[in-house]
């Protein structure tokens, strides 16, 4: 039996936190005169009065969370974060269609960043700043941030964090999975608050580094210029965007470890040494026909293809350069960056490159396995054995991946988009990225999409923000048979 009132109570919470989180907006609003600070009121009103609606209806005692509820709740808040976070959008009538409002807010909580704006820089002051809000709070999972704050989950906390958080595991930093999401959250805005001012310093005013500090945390790409990165010509700005892009894409608990001075536990890491040595390699790889084919002088075109690659890698979106412009080798291969993704246990999207190095090891050990077939060899990662079910796990995520991809780009074909178009958008929308190739490369956005097209992309964002699984199993007809 699923408990349906813990549920309520939980996502009444939820409400009230994203109804808190829209009113920092009202500042720049009313400092900028934007004229959108009512719709952020507005919108923030009717996210709390419903969120305290169902917290304090709902009794204390109701609160046995399981990991079947811990599934339910993180699917349905994400739904429910989508449809009251495009309120600003829709009060300010600066999103007036819902499709498009649910398509921008969809982008934004799942870190995607694509876009359906034409000229963002119109937009007013307190919504731009939401809509970077938007991507910084799907960083790391609002429900994550609410586990660190709140007492109300309990032990059932552990189940929301399991179930949110991106990767196939999730590092605890404390026996307490409170400490532990607290710990990941202090990380994240002391990381925040650090490219700040480092933005600012570089020559952004206040509110652009704000709005870029935010997205590039969250490895989410939103811009408050129409030409992303590409805006500043500065080789300061968009070098900090290339360090703290690739700290996005690190496990934050590295990153924390790294803090702490655990050295040793960083670099016992397969997956952090794979990740960077991914990203050392493609740079070296790429920067030679950037530099032939852009025609520009050797650092900027290393700045060029390191910025791209990062971005792209990270899931984070900014970009500085039409990469399709280069050559159509070089567009297939940034193209299949979009499916790499960064660490388990960052803010990217994608598939996860401990997913990928599992794969590579585990098949280069089965042709060990052919050739000594009464051999017992295991593989290990990060020196510890992986048993056969976390094995299992991860092939059957590579394989529902694929074919969410295919039968998602077969669908957008029959919808009467070209095939590269379809390929892209499908790619980019599933990985959590936002420029892909086609009609939605690097200097384009989705505005010129079907509304049930961009419906479809939005919920392909959250099954790619979510991992496949957490969203899937709600679909299963065992998962609703009751215990």
């Amino acid at each position: 039996m699923i408990h349906y009132k813990a549920i309520g109570k939980i996502m009444g919470a939820l409400l009230m936190l994203l109804g808190l989180l829209m009113l920092p907006g009202v500042g720049f609003s009313l400092y900028y005169k934007s004229n959108d600070q009512i719709a952020l009121l507005s919108s923030a009103f009717v996210t709390l009065t419903l969120g305290a609606a169902f917290y304090f209806s709902l009794s204390k005692q109701d609160q046995n969370i399981r990991k079947r509820e811990g599934y339910l709740i993180v699917t349905l808040s994400w739904i429910l974060m989508s449809l009251f976070g495009m309120l600003p959008y829709i009060f300010s009538n600066t999103i007036p269609e819902i499709h498009d409002a649910i398509f921008e807010t969809v982008s934004g909580l799942s870190t995607t960043g694509a876009s359906i704006l034409n000229d963002i820089e119109a937009m007013p002051a307190g919504i731009l700043f939401w809509r970077s809000m938007t991507q910084w709070i799907g960083g790391l999972g609002i429900i994550v941030l609410t586990v660190a704050i709140l007492p109300l989950l309990g032990i059932g906390g552990i189940e929301l964090f399991v179930a949110e958080s991106p990767g196939p595991t999730s590092d605890k930093l404390h026996p307490r999975i409170r400490e532990t999401a607290k710990r990941l959250w202090l990380v994240y805005v002391g990381l925040t608050l650090l490219v700040c001012f480092l933005y600012y310093v570089g020559g952004m005013t206040f509110f652009d580094a704000i709005n870029h500090a935010l997205t590039t945390m969250a490895t989410g790409g939103f811009s408050t210029k129409n030409a992303s990165m590409a805006f500043y010509d500065s080789a300061f700005i968009q070098y900090t965007a290339i360090i703290f892009m690739f700290l996005a894409g690190t496990n934050f608990t590295i990153i924390y470890f790294g803090l702490r001075g655990k050295f040793n536990k960083v670099w016992k890491s397969d997956e952090f040494r794979a990740y960077a040595l991914a990203i050392v390699v493609l740079s070296l790889l790429f920067v030679w026909p950037i530099y032939f084919y852009s025609g520009e002088d050797f650092e900027l075109s290393f700045r060029s293809g390191l910025f791209q690659i990062v971005s792209l890698i990270t899931t984070t979106g900014f970009v500085t350069a039409d990469y399709t412009s280069y050559h159509q080798g070089l567009t297939l291969l940034f193209f299949m960056m979009l499916f790499l993704g960064g660490s388990a246990g960052s803010t990217s999207g994608g598939i996860k490159f401990v997913r990928h190095l599992t794969f590579v090891k585990n098949t280069w050990l089965e042709f060990k396995r052919i050739v000594h077939p009464r051999a017992i060899v295991p593989l290990k990662i990060n020196g510890d054995r992986v048993t056969g079910k976390i094995i299992t796990h991860i092939m059957n995520f590579l394989l529902i991946y694929l074919m969410i991809f295919v039968l998602s780009s077969v669908i957008m074909a029959l919808m009467g988009y070209d095939i590269l178009t379809s390929f892209g958008a499908v790619a980019t929308s599933l990985g959590n990225v936002g420029p892909a190739i086609g009609q939605v490369g690097p200097l384009d956005n989705f505005a010129f999409f079907s509304p049930s097209a961009k419906l479809f992309l939005s919920f392909l964002m959250l099954l790619g923000r979510l991992e496949l699984f957490t969203v899937l199993i709600v679909f299963t007809p065992f998962f609703w048979r009751a215990n």
